[in-house]
Order: structure tokens, then C-alpha cells, then sequence
């Protein structure tokens, strides 16, 4: 019937399956070549506006949700489910023929079999050939035919359906993909230091907000920079709290995420929040700190300790792009002093009645990007389950070894032979073994004619 079936045919054909397969492939070129999710107005810049147009109306700035893509993908699906099971049954049918029910005769016609001959009378013989397969790793099982024994062993018969794994594997990465699209989204956000977020923006013309169920604070962005001024990295220390509770801190930089509630936050960039600043002042001998956000020529105060400072004055960048600020200082007690400190380093105070670690750095904001993606883990399991097929594919074999034993005159006689769906070479060598298994076994006395 599914022979006479257009439509299956159809989809169980090997051209769609090149079709589809190149078509995907292309089409993901273009999606990696051409920025995705970028508004309207790069796309114009980029390209034009009559190619922007034609960009809008397929969907090219957002083309793996496109109907088209999509449409790609389900008829690729459909067409590796058609074919597997279009040749699974004939796969079945090979793994759980019966073996034995074969005409031995035929054994001696194949292609690489071995004929074995011993003076051993074919009854002692034939009880010896479990007993040297077994010993050789190959567990048999046998029927009498007339003239002779069968003996009948195989391995690997599983490993047929090795492409049907690869193939349940694609099926299982564009169900977690699928998942992603409906479930998931990219966003980004921006949080300057001493300040949290409880929404990020997604990745689209309207920057939709999106409530995120907690708290993400950044304490703290950190920036290096190499001798010739460039920056070298950055890092951003966050605080993920909840109903006001610090759950846990948690240090990120490039290609190191914070994963929290299925959300991961990748540091991406950064940003100089110019004319702003932040000090932090520790009493060394209490170990008291204090933090503020301020901007130059505006004094702070710190009531505990009777402190007051700020910034008068800046300069710079030098050569490598370093900055210096001049800072004023008293608590009150004798004259305020002033001096000049590096961006972002320490500085101790001393004063009569405390010494204080002193740091005022330039203030930035941090740029996140957001992901959320609950198919994830249907495509970690789809490409474990693709790895594992591919290795079945390559490097295993279906392979099958016969014995036939007769009487040959006041002896009797051995056919060996076998034969393996993949691999053939290295299956010789498994024959040349057991036949090697025959000669080696004591007192048979066998010889290769």
C-alpha cells in the first residue's frame, strides 16, 4: 500500500531529503551572514531600502521564526520520520531473521569462507564448536540439517538502527528548537553600579519589558586595562535578591554567565556613566566601609565616622587612557587635606585617630544580555543522542558468522563463514580468529585446504 502511495513516496524520498537538508543549510548561512533581531532602520543603513524591504517581507531580521524556515524544518521532519519508517521494518526483519533456517550448501560459494578438515569423527567435532566459538567471544546456537550441523553466532545486530538514533536525534534538536522559539526570548539590560533590575528589555523594535521574579543588583563593574591603554577585561559583581533577601553573589565575565531561575545573563558590554563617580571609604581599624554614588564638586559625608570629602578635580586621560582625580578630605579634626589619586586604586589616609582606605573610581554601567531558553535541554539531549548514533554508525557493525559441520569421508569437515554490513575488512580479521580459534583447539588436528 505505501508503495502505491504518492504522497509517502513522496516523503520518504532521498531527494527531499537532499533538498530540504541544503536548503537548511543555506538558509542558515544567511542567518549567521545577515545580523538578526536589529530594528528596521540597520537593516536600511546596511542594505538599502528596497532590500530592507524585501528583508521585511521574509523576515529576514528574525528568519528562524519565519513560516518559511519553520516550514523547512517540518518538512524535513517529516521526511526523516517517513523514512525511518518506510526502512525500519526491513531492518526489523533482518535483525530477527532466523539464521540457521539457510541452506548450507551455499557457505562454500562465499566470498572469504574457510573449509576446515579433521580426522575427528563429525559428532566429536560438532560438540567441540560451541565450546572454541564461545572462547573466541562468540556464543552460538545450532540446528541440525541434513548432512551436517549449524551453528549460527552474531554481534552488533543493534547497531543497525544506529542511523535511526541519528535521525530520532535531529528530530529531538528541532523540538527543543521549537521549544526555545514559543517559550523562550533574548533580551538585554543595562544596570549602572549601586543599582538593580527586576525587568530586562527583549531583543525587538518596542523593547518590550519583561519582569525577570527577582532582583539582579550590581554591586560592583571592574574594568583592566592593557599597557597600551586598551581595555582588557571586565567583570561585573552581581547580588540576585528576592523579596528584599540576598540570595546569593555571584562574579561574571565574558563567557562566563550567571544561570539563575532558567535565565542566563551574559556579560557583553559596558558603558561610562560620564561625570558620575563612586567612592568607598573603609575604616581600617574597624573594618567599617561606606559607598557612595556622587559627582564631582559635590561633597559627602559619612555622620558615624564625622567625615566629609569629594571630588574637586579631574585630569587626564594620559597616553594609556588613565585618568586622575583630586580629592578633599577632613573629619574634622585639624586642617582637610587634598591629593590626587589614580582611577580605581587605593589609597590610604592616615589620620590621628583612624587610618582609611580610600577609592574613588568613574562609574559604568553594565551590559547584559539575557537569554532564556527551556528547549535547551532537549538539545543537549538531542546531540548527546546524535554522538552516540554517529559512533554506531562509523565504527560499529552488524556482523554474522556460520559454521557448518558435515562428515567428509572417515572425517569430517568445517565451513566458515560470515559476513558484516559495514567495516568488511576488519571483520576478515574476526574470521581469520576463529578460524585460527579451530586450528589452535587441542587434538582436532585441522587443516586449511
Amino acid at each position: 500500500m505505501k508503495k502505491n502511495n504518492i504522497l509517502w513516496e513522496f516523503f520518504a524520498s532521498v531527494k527531499l531529503a537532499l533538498f530540504t537538508f541544503i536548503a537548511l543549510a543555506a538558509t542558515s548561512i544567511i542567518g549567521t551572514v545577515i545580523l538578526q533581531g536589529e530594528p528596521m532602520s540597520y537593516y536600511v543603513k546596511e542594505f538599502g531600502p528596497t532590500t530592507a524591504t524585501i528583508f521585511k517581507y521574509l523576515h529576514v531580521p528574525d528568519m528562524y521564526n519565519s513560516w518559511w524556515f519553520l516550514s523547512l524544518l517540518v518538512l524535513f521532519s517529516l521526511n526523516l520520520i517517513v523514512c525511518s519508517l518506510d526502512r525500519i521494518p526491513n531492518v526489523i526483519r533482518i535483525v530477527k531473521t532466523d539464521n540457521l533456517d539457510t541452506d548450507p550448501g551455499r557457505f562454500e560459494k562465499l566470498r572469504g569462507s574457510t573449509v576446515l578438515r579433521s580426522a575427528l569423527p563429525v559428532d566429536e567435532l560438532k560438540a567441540k564448536v560451541p565450546e572454541i566459538l564461545a572462547g573466541a567471544s562468540w556464543k552460538s546456537r545450532s540446528a541440525e540439517k541434513e548432512g551436517g550441523s549449524l551453528f549460527f553466532s552474531q554481534k552488533g545486530g543493534w547497531t543497525r538502527f544506529g542511523v535511526y538514533a541519528v535521525h530520532t536525534s535531529i528530530l529531538i534538536i528541532f523540538v527543543g528548537a521549537i521549544i526555545g522559539s514559543l517559550f523562550g526570548f533574548k533580551a538585554w539590560v543595562s544596570i549602572p553600579e549601586g543599582t538593580g533590575t527586576k525587568i530586562v528589555y527583549q531583543r525587538n523594535e518596542a523593547h518590550t519589558p519583561i519582569p525577570i521574579g527577582f532582583e539582579l543588583f550590581c554591586d560592583q563593574f571592574d574594568l583592566s586595562y592593557y599597557d597600551n591603554g586598551m581595555p582588557k577585561d571586565y567583570t561585573s559583581h552581581l547580588t540576585v535578591k528576592k523579596d528584599g533577601k540576598t540570595l546569593f553573589k555571584r562574579v561574571i565575565e565574558v563567557n562566563d554567565p550567571l544561570q539563575y531561575k532558567g535565565l542566563t545573563f551574559y556579560q557583553s558590554s559596558y558603558q561610562s556613566l560620564d561625570g558620575q563617580f563612586i567612592i568607598s571609604v573603609k575604616d581600617e581599624a574597624s573594618g567599617q566601609e561606606a559607598r557612595y554614588v556622587t559627582m564631582a564638586r559635590q561633597e559627602q559625608k559619612w555622620p558615624e565616622k564625622n567625615l566629609s570629602f569629594g571630588i574637586i578635580d579631574q585630569r587626564g586621560p594620559d597616553f594609556y587612557g588613565h585618568y586622575q582625580n583630586k580629592i578633599w578630605f577632613s573629619d574634622g579634626q585639624g586642617n582637610p587635606v587634598e591629593f590626587w589619586t589614580d582611577d580605581g586604586a587605593p589609597i590610604e589616609i592616615k589620620r590621628p585617630s583612624a587610618n582609611y582606605n580610600f577609592v574613588v573610581k568613574g562609574r559604568f554601567a553594565t551590559g547584559l544580555q539575557v537569554a532564556k531558553d527551556p528547549g535547551v535541554w532537549f538539545v543537549y539531549a538531542g546531540c548527546s543522542l546524535m554522538i552516540l548514533g554517529l559512533i554506531v554508525v562509523f565504527f560499529l557493525s552488524h556482523r554474522r558468522v556460520w559454521v557448518w559441520v558435515r562428515a567428509e569421508g572417515k572425517g569430517s569437515a568445517i565451513v566458515l563463514s560470515g559476513n558484516a554490513n559495514k567495516n568488511k575488512a576488519a571483520f576478515e580479521k574476526d574470521l581469520e580468529k576463529i578460524a585460527d580459534a579451530f586450528q589452535e583447539a587441542g587434538g582436532l588436528k585441522i587443516s586449511a585446504t
